[in-house]
């Protein structure tokens, strides 16, 4: 009876992290880089000296990247519309999420990052608010908007602004199960161009993994969301579904995420707790791939996806093995495009991640519950910097 009251008294992880939180009270700071302890130290921070920097820049709108922070400041932003998996939470409640990131951002890559939280839904204003903002920073990380305007969003400002523009829910994730899929399909012995991939969920990182997976070299690749398999003609499909439908499913098939899973090889959820079930697994082809990654329930919890024969299980969950968690990619990712002062995050970019994540696994590591390095593996976010640098060092001698 003494074992039950205490494991009842035992605070929760949620209950912790609210604790922690009010005696935080934010989990960053802004500190200054210089020392200003007298009269001489203020005339070469402030005024009057500091109206040289001013006109340098004002001359050439290069220097504020050299003269200001601006070369390692990152603006991680959202709309609190989709945080977590809270859904609709409103702009100040995802603060706390958004301080983490940037938390994390400092912690494992040394950039500098600031939570900025909109209140406004609306595409075009969202976008001309970050616009106008762009040029205190040197990148913008996109966060916890819904999709499909997440999509419009980061497109338009893609087109407007000359700093890279990269939303983390739809692209960091793809960057990490692509690495995910690279080596799994290493220990089941399969090749990427020949194996039957599902991916359930055709949200923004749904669409964007499918995306990557493509890329990577997938070629038979089906989709799901909640009115079944995409196909190509469908009138429930958004923008970006169709887009997706024409690449997609080329054989046109029709049905529910059961019937899509039969005979797959690979299966990829991002998508809802609960949904797959053992019998699932079971239909899908030997030597199953599956990354349930709802979070925090997974669509099968990873002990009944490997009791109903999965040979490789990947979650979001840091409790089970093989995390697949979008860290290993974002801090690598903004690291090297500030160094190189990239105006964009290109597809080669995310290609070279994905490959360099996955080669810091070896050969004589990998196994079935080890194919993606360990968030605090300090190789990472080095390794990620320099493979983007090299991608957009490639992609300037090209032109």
């Amino acid at each position: 009876m003494k074992n039950i009251e205490e494991k009842a008294k035992t605070p929760t992880i949620g209950e912790r992290s609210l604790e922690k939180h009010y005696e935080w009270g934010g989990k960053i700071e802004v500190r200054s880089r210089v020392a200003i302890e007298n009269s001489s130290d203020l005339s070469l921070a402030y005024t009057p000296g500091v109206a040289a920097p001013c006109l340098e820049i004002q001359k050439d709108y290069n220097r504020s990247f050299e003269l200001t922070r601006r070369s390692n400041l990152v603006a991680v932003i959202t709309d609190g519309t989709a945080v977590l998996g809270l859904g609709d939470i409103g702009p100040e409640a995802g603060m706390p999420v958004m301080e983490g990131k940037c938390a994390l951002f400092k912690e494992f890559a040394d950039v500098d990052a600031f939570p900025i939280c909109i209140r406004s839904k609306d595409v075009d204003e969202l976008v001309r608010t970050i616009y106008l903002i762009s040029g205190s920073f040197g990148g913008i990380n996109l966060e916890d908007i819904s999709a499909p305007r997440c999509f419009e969003v980061e497109r338009k400002l893609k087109e407007i602004c000359d700093i890279p523009v990269f939303h983390d829910d739809q692209h960091g994730t793809a960057i990490v199960v692509g690495a995910a899929l690279i080596n799994a399909l290493k220990v089941v012995n399969k090749k990427i161009d020949e194996v039957k991939v599902v991916i359930n969920g055709a949200g923004s990182a749904g669409i964007a993994i499918g995306t990557h997976f493509l890329r990577l070299g997938v070629k038979n690749l089906t989709m799901i969301d909640r009115f079944g398999i995409i196909c190509e003609g469908m009138e429930e499909l958004n923008d970006a579904q169709r887009e997706m439908a024409l690449v997609t499913n080329r054989e046109h098939k029709r049905g529910s995420l059961a019937d899509a899973m039969k005979d797959a090889d690979v299966f990829v959820g991002v998508s809802a707790p609960g949904i797959v079930s053992e019998n699932m697994i079971k239909s899908m082809a030997s030597d199953p791939i599956v990354f349930p990654m709802a979070n925090p329930v997974p669509e099968i919890m990873p002990e009944l996806a490997k009791k109903a024969g999965a040979r490789v299980v990947g979650t979001g969950r840091s409790d089970f093995p093989n995390q697949i968690n979008n860290v290993l990619a974002f801090p690598g990712i903004f690291r090297g495009a500030l160094d190189c002062r990239a105006k964009a995050i290109t597809e080669e970019m995310k290609t070279a991640a994905t490959i360099a994540i996955s080669s810091l696994v070896s050969a004589e590591e990998l196994n079935e519950e080890y194919i993606l390095p360990k968030a605090f593996d300090k190789r990472i976010a080095k390794a990620v910097a320099a493979a983007v640098v090299e991608a957009e060092r490639k992609s300037r001698e090209e032109v």
